[in-house]
């Protein structure tokens, strides 16, 4: 998770945020230091963050502009459109109030415990 200013584009933070994924644990060996793919709409199609994640070995999977909708990412992408809405849920988080960054930052990583508690929650 990352704070920016306001009205700033999303795509900046695309690579400083894969490099702050951490290690992936699943199968015997070594851990996986990145995603196998990366979806995202239109806001992130981008022909060099396209290069870039494919050097990484990450397949991009992110909406074309002008191009008619129906790609088929909105299987996917309602997860986390969901996970803004809980988000959204706390008020001070919708509209930011607070000035300083860091009480921001503490206020969201709070939110978001409080949200995988929840859903933990439900499961037991």
């Amino acid at each position: 998770m990352t704070l920016t200013g306001a009205n700033r584009h999303d795509i900046t933070q695309l690579l400083p945020l894969l490099n702050a994924v951490p290690p992936i644990r699943g199968r015997r060996g070594r851990p996986r230091r990145r995603p196998g793919e990366l979806y995202g709409d239109r806001g992130y199609d981008s022909n060099t963050h396209r290069r870039h994640l494919r050097t990484r070995d990450i397949r991009p999977r992110i909406a074309r502009r002008g191009v008619a909708h129906g790609s088929g990412l909105g299987k996917v992408r309602w997860v986390i459109e969901r996970g803004f809405a809980w988000l959204h849920a706390f008020k001070r988080l919708r509209t930011r109030y607070e000035r300083r960054a860091d009480i921001h930052l503490g206020l969201l990583q709070l939110a978001c415990a409080l949200v995988c508690h929840r859903e933990l929650m439900k499961l037991s």
